[in-house]
């Protein structure tokens, strides 16, 4: 192996290592992302820099997202109350709100980290580095963008339907839930994609199209009891749904919510194994996503 190279970093990957189990490549991808913590920084800023440079709307980029999403669910909302199916309040405004934000960090971090290895081939092809680093970089600017985005949402927010309640609590758990699966989701995506270039394809046609698969538009209790059942089948669903019904119902995520149709139709719209199901799939598709890149990276040199 060549250990002479610009910053001290060797050119070449230091060749595989036996591994005995999963919990060994976890410690070994934690240690190396820690160490090269520095880099991941420099790159997060350059990603934001490359956004923003010659911006005429500068940050207010980091809004624009949002606002369609919910300029979009309004115009849904407001067909679905002409048509005697719902209603608009500003409490269905700051739950709109509240999703969207959390849907275009989905979206963005996703559609950008699923290039990040074949955009960077000099990189990748040249130096050793842990190539987490790529992906959780541009999960970092992305969640720069919704950062600026949430603290202008949460000023908006008491006018929005927010409630103080106990229910807020669960909005960190929930944060860090649709954290730990965009970044799973990262990092699969953008290893796959660098196997197989036409990955990169599919998922652009999943995010454009996914909104209409996610109660972020609308609210899961107007498709009806099986309707609302099959649509918390997406992961993501019940994290969404969740921070609705905690931050701007102020309700507990430990018991069933029920919410009546306009046919006067019961809808389980919220049950307490929707969040284990979420959370088995954001934290075990990270972990599983995470060792699979870890043991393929080795390789990555031959395929760019």
């Amino acid at each position: 192996m060549i250990s002479a190279s610009r910053k001290g970093l060797p050119v070449d990957p230091p060749p595989p290592t036996r591994r005995t189990s999963a919990l060994s490549d976890l410690r070994e991808i934690t240690r190396d992302t820690w160490r090269f913590r520095e880099l991941m920084g420099q790159l997060t800023k350059r990603d934001i820099k490359i956004r923003y440079k010659q911006a005429v709307m500068g940050f207010g980029w980091a809004l624009f997202m949002p606002i369609l999403i919910v300029l979009a669910g309004l115009i849904i909302r407001l067909a679905l109350a002409n048509a005697g199916a719902g209603t608009v309040n500003r409490e269905a405004i700051g739950g709109l709100a509240i999703k969207g934000i959390c849907w275009s960090f989905f979206v963005g971090t996703v559609g950008f980290a699923t290039g990040s290895l074949t955009s960077n081939i000099s990189l990748v092809t040249k130096i050793y580095f842990p190539r987490e680093v790529l992906p959780f970089s541009a999960l970092g600017a992305q969640a720069f963008d919704s950062t600026i985005a949430g603290l202008a949402l949460s000023i908006a927010l008491p006018f929005l339907g927010l409630k103080l309640s106990v229910g807020l609590l669960w909005a960190p758990v929930l944060l860090l839930l649709i954290l730990a699966l965009t970044a799973g989701a990262s990092l699969f995506l953008s290893c796959a994609n660098l196997f197989f270039r036409d990955v990169k394809y599919i998922v652009q046609v999943l995010l454009t199209f996914g909104i209409f698969f996610t109660p972020v538009l609308f609210d899961a209790s107007v498709l009806g009891p099986t309707g609302a059942s099959l649509v918390m089948l997406n992961p993501l669903a019940p994290i969404l749904e969740g921070l609705r019904h905690a931050v701007i119902g102020g309700q507990s995520l430990l018991t069933p919510i029920i919410e009546m149709t306009t046919n006067g139709i019961p809808v389980v719209v919220w049950h307490p194994w929707y969040l284990l199901y979420s959370t088995f799939w954001a934290l075990g598709g990270l972990v599983l996503s995470a060792v699979l890149f870890h043991r393929a990276e080795f390789a990555f040199a031959e395929y760019v």
